[in-house]
């Protein structure tokens, strides 16, 4: 059997798929495991935590942190104060606050006397994130925020780079255009990346060498992922979790309804925008298909725009960046009340008066994407309510999953039985990561294999294996160039 010729017919549970699987498996974590070894080698000056800023940050908020909150913050702490560098993820579902405990390490950094720097994938996120930097931290006089993006003009951003270079400014958020070469930091120490949950293996090398050794990374992702997966994705990571959500944040009312009595919603959707809420409403296709029967936001967004003329914006993945961005600020100062979209609003986007989605041909989506676009409302005290139409009769699964929706909003529950519906291949656009980890293994048939996997990457970890011992399989399986990599560096 040749890896390239794997087909339905092969029994993905016998003992010679499983022998196979088995050594993938294992030849994966080996190569997380010496990147890990790698980073961990890394020393760095232990940051001198004082904590009084933190303590004025915290009593300066309208809300206590949650537990599950606290225990991170104490993680995230506990990296700063040590010898080794910091090169964690912090997973939390949407609406769940990773966004303040990112900002208190950003604090607690620039009280030891460091410089740090907040990435987001998209310019307004960025603005969004320093929005909120200057609202908290206005009191604070030791904390001075910049933000810089490829709109920021010239004159403006050769002065931030002069101040950051000359250390006059020391929390400085923006997009990808932050770590272009040009960019001179005084002295960084944290860098914070934000909704960048596609990163591959080479790529969170690259970062883990930004700003130097003395410079501590955090990741964040909105994409809450089984256990399995987390340990194929980021078992080079230290893994943080935020469990809870803020207790003033309501439970999203999740219905469904058959798309032939989409008139219905209508005056639900006029009741919103009355009440001052905004819409989302999200179709699978930008264009018609003759072959997929499925609703495209074009064909969605000319209906829309009839029956609320000059209300409704339209933004797909084929739109230009500068059109996208044009639309999505006017959505964010309420020039427009809805936004017909395909799934580009997934993750990355915080609209407070946002309380009201829509989903076209909901079975057609993974639960975790689902879950994930439910999330883009009620983000603030307002109740949040998401609609789902679906086309002719639905399937048992499709039935199965309208109800873990309106059942739970715990992301990671959803998770668990979206990889056990749709295989871990679609749980979080997988194959977008940049690496293509499993030809033959699969976390959900074979989650067993990686216990004992992990098991036996940790004993070649502790007696100091020589891995020249394992290289076949790393050819076999196309891990030797990364091992590679990660020993040149």
């Amino acid at each position: 059997m040749k890896l390239h010729e794997v087909n339905e017919k092969i029994d993905i549970n016998s003992n010679v798929y499983r022998r196979i699987a088995y050594d993938e498996i294992f030849a994966h974590l080996l190569v997380l495991s010496k990147n890990r070894k790698k980073i961990k080698k890394t020393k760095k000056n232990p940051k001198s935590l004082q904590g009084k800023l933190e303590i004025s940050v915290l009593n300066s908020l309208e809300f206590n942190l949650t537990n599950s909150q606290k225990i991170v913050n104490s993680e995230i702490k506990n990296d700063l104060l040590s010898g080794q560098k910091m090169f964690r993820i912090l997973q939390g579902d949407v609406g769940s606050g990773k966004t303040i405990v990112s900002f208190l390490a950003a604090v607690n950094t620039i009280e030891s006397g460091y410089q740090c720097a907040l990435m987001a994938p998209t310019e307004i996120l960025a603005t969004q994130h320093y929005n909120l930097a200057m609202n908290l931290f206005k009191k604070f006089k030791e904390i001075n925020i910049e933000l810089i993006t490829g709109k920021t003009e010239y004159k403006k951003k050769k002065l931030i780079l002069h101040n950051l270079k000359n250390n006059k400014i020391n929390f400085i958020i923006g997009t990808h255009s932050l770590f272009q070469n040009k960019i001179e930091f005084n002295n960084l120490g944290l860098i914070i990346v934000d909704e960048q949950h596609k990163f591959g293996v080479k790529q969170r090398m690259r970062l883990s060498k930004k700003g130097g050794d003395n410079c501590d990374v955090l990741l964040m992702s909105a994409t809450p992922i089984p256990r399995t997966m987390m340990l194929a994705i980021y078992g080079d990571m230290d893994i943080s979790k935020i469990t809870e959500k803020p207790l003033l944040r309501k439970k999203i009312i999740t219905l469904s309804k058959p798309q032939e009595k989409i008139n219905d919603i209508f005056p639900f959707i006029k009741k919103n925008i009355k009440e001052g809420n905004q819409v989302f409403w999200v179709c699978p296709l930008i264009e018609e298909s003759k072959i997929l029967n499925y609703t495209s936001a074009v064909k969605r967004f000319d209906y829309i725009n009839k029956k609320f003329p000059n209300c409704a914006g339209l933004i797909h993945g084929a739109l230009d960046k500068k059109d996208k961005e044009i639309v999505l600020k006017k959505f964010f100062e309420k020039k427009i009340d809805i936004l017909v979209s395909t799934t580009v609003i997934e993750v990355g986007i915080d609209f407070p008066n946002a309380n009201l989605i829509i989903i076209e041909n909901a079975d057609k989506f993974g639960l975790a994407q689902l879950h994930q676009l439910r999330g883009r409302v009620g983000r603030g005290k307002k109740q949040g309510h998401c609609i789902l139409l679906f086309k002719d009769k639905l399937s048992q699964k499709a039935v199965k999953r309208i109800k873990i929706l309106k059942n739970t909003d715990d992301g990671f529950v959803i998770a668990d039985e979206d990889m056990r519906l749709w295989g871990f291949g679609d749980i979080i656009g997988f194959q977008q990561s940049g690496d293509k980890f499993f030809k033959i293994a699969d976390p959900v048939h074979h989650s067993d294999l990686f216990k004992i996997a992990e098991r036996e990457v940790f004993e070649v970890e502790q007696n100091s294996i020589n891995l020249d011992k394992y290289n076949f399989l790393l050819k076999l399986f196309d891990k030797a160039e990364i091992i590679n990599d990660i020993e040149l560096e």
